[in-house]
């Protein structure tokens, strides 16, 4: 395979076909979906003039335009593990950035400590 072959398949995979499916119709509502496709690709040849190439795609859907008589409307699609995720994360950054109680200084805690020792020895 060439690298023009490898650009024209490359063209054909990242068309309009693979972001927007084919609308379907139900009880007069008009469905659009939509996803978000991202690929990426590469080749090289060696000093022999041997070459090769390669590329790869990923698509995850985003949401469906809807369409009732004239009025359109977005529907964004909820994926719940990219939400769960988020909320990890937030719960993590609140845990490390959690107040820590501060320790007095040291002569206070000598001091208490002195204090601490003459209640023990001291009798009512």
């Amino acid at each position: 395979m060439n690298a023009e072959e490898l650009l024209t398949q490359a063209r054909e995979a990242l068309g309009a076909r693979r972001e927007y499916a084919e609308p379907y119709e139900r009880n007069g509502v008009v469905v659009i979906p939509v996803s978000q496709v991202r690929g990426g690709g590469g080749g090289g040849t060696d000093h022999e003039g041997d070459g090769g190439g390669g590329f790869g795609l990923t698509a995850r859907p985003s949401g469906a335009w809807v369409i009732r008589g004239d009025d359109v409307s977005w529907r964004p699609a909820v994926d719940p593990v990219r939400l769960l995720l988020g909320l990890e994360l937030v719960a993590a950054a609140a845990l490390v950035r959690r107040p820590r109680r501060r320790r007095p200084p040291v002569r206070a805690r000598r001091i208490a400590a002195l204090r601490h020792r003459r209640r023990r020895f001291v009798r009512h």
